[in-house]
């Protein structure tokens, strides 16, 4: 049987950090299905939001090794149901005199916007769930897509709590 977790670490934005935690799936035969890595609103600390597919592994085994890991500060998972989980598309389709009205329908459709126009394609950016964005590249793609980038799911869990708060900031100051 094969499941799909959204995991939201915590660490120390330090070099090699990425690194250790990347290989530390790969070691267990984890494949990451999206990574996503930036800044919190702490200037020493990084969220990465970590998608993964497991087959018939226990995810728990792999959450201890990480929780040992010296720069992980904290790990949770988040459901779909109780997170707010994005991902943002860039994507460039072939969008000629003809075409073009036809395309700029489907970008209203979506809630999407043209970023930039070339005289024979737009680039359109779109942010959702990896459904909508399947969806819209599904509806792009008799148009002719030249390009597309989608980046790694982002998540925040739903609420007023905090991951990144005071209370746990602890093991950090040790």
């Amino acid at each position: 049987m094969t499941t799909r977790h959204t995991l939201s670490v915590l660490v120390e934005d330090k070099p090699g950090v990425l690194a250790r935690v990347a290989a530390l799936f790969s070691r267990r035969g984890f494949n990451i299905e999206s990574l996503a890595v930036g800044p919190t609103e702490h200037p020493t600390t990084s969220r990465m939001t970590i998608v993964v597919t497991v087959e018939d592994l226990p995810l728990e085994q792999v959450t201890k090794q990480l929780n040992k890991l010296v720069n992980v500060l904290k790990i949770v998972e988040l459901e779909p149901a109780s997170s707010v989980q994005r991902e943002l598309l860039l994507v460039k389709v072939k969008a000629d005199l003809t075409t073009r009205s036809h395309v700029l329908e489907t970008v209203a459709l979506f809630r999407a916007k043209v970023v930039d126009v070339a005289t024979d394609a737009v680039t359109i950016e779109a942010t959702g769930t990896v459904d909508k964005l399947a969806a819209l590249i599904k509806v792009l793609e008799p148009f002719g897509i030249r390009e597309l980038v989608q980046s790694g799911m982002v998540a925040v869990a739903r609420g007023s709590r905090s991951m990144t708060g005071t209370e746990n900031r602890l093991r950090s100051a040790s």
